[in-house]
């Protein structure tokens, strides 16, 4: 079993890797998506590029490169520790893809929201829920940053009703799938429009609403400026 699980997680960083985003507007448009929007290889920066109706299908693959490395995990009987750490290897894959050298990797919420539903579909609909409840005022960022925070909150707490066999590995994994997303977003290059910005407020300003000031429109504008 300890092989199946080593090939496993090997395999679902590999499907994390593949850059859905990336693939999407070079092979539609001939668009490196790192260099347009917030160079980030993910369906938020599909749909922020202008590429409406390639943002759902770059966003259902995203969701199912996380769900399927733990459904798969779970049908070959891994324990569930196991079943955790080869959704996180996906998500890494996600946001550290190999096939872009381990640069360009989207923020990872998708294929998070897929480990996550594929470990709890409750917790997986809360999640889109704290989110997305935050779309008519565009602070879908903020709704994300809230999820995370939920997410072992959940899962320790209501571990039961939430259909979690073992809530002390799935607790750790959802802590993992936090830092991991905190991390992405604190460690993206300084934006020429956050010059003289104090680091405090750079730092508070990517945990919350994952750009580098608090101006969402302005902050827009300079992305799309840069993308052209």
């Amino acid at each position: 079993m300890t092989a199946w699980f080593v090939l496993l997680a090997i395999g679902s960083y590999i499907l994390g890797s593949v850059p859905a985003a990336y693939l999407a507007m070079k092979w539609s448009r001939g668009v490196d998506i790192r260099k347009v929007g917030t160079g980030k290889s993910g369906a938020s920066n599909v749909l922020r590029s202008g590429s409406k109706w390639l943002a759902l299908p770059v966003a259902v693959f995203d969701i199912g490169k996380g769900f399927l490395a733990v459904v798969i995990a779970q049908l070959i009987g891994l324990p569930v520790w196991q079943q955790v750490v080869v959704g996180l290897m996906a998500v890494i894959g996600h946001n550290w893809p190999v096939f872009l050298k381990f640069q360009g990797g989207g923020r990872g919420v998708f294929a998070s929201l897929g480990v996550i539903t594929g470990l709890s579909w409750q917790i997986g609909l809360i999640v889109m829920v704290l989110a997305y409840a935050w779309a008519p005022v565009k602070q879908v960022a903020l709704g994300v940053f809230i999820a995370y925070l939920a997410l072992p909150l959940l899962s320790w707490f209501f571990w039961d009703a939430m259909g979690i066999d073992e809530r002390l590995p799935v607790t750790a994994g959802f802590i993992g799938i936090c830092c991991i997303g905190f991390i992405k977003r604190l460690i993206a290059h300084r934006s020429e429009l956050s010059k003289g910005v104090p680091w405090g407020e750079i730092v508070l300003n990517r945990l919350l609403f994952d750009r580098d000031i608090g101006d969402r429109r302005l902050w827009t504008i300079g992305s799309a400026k840069k993308g052209k």
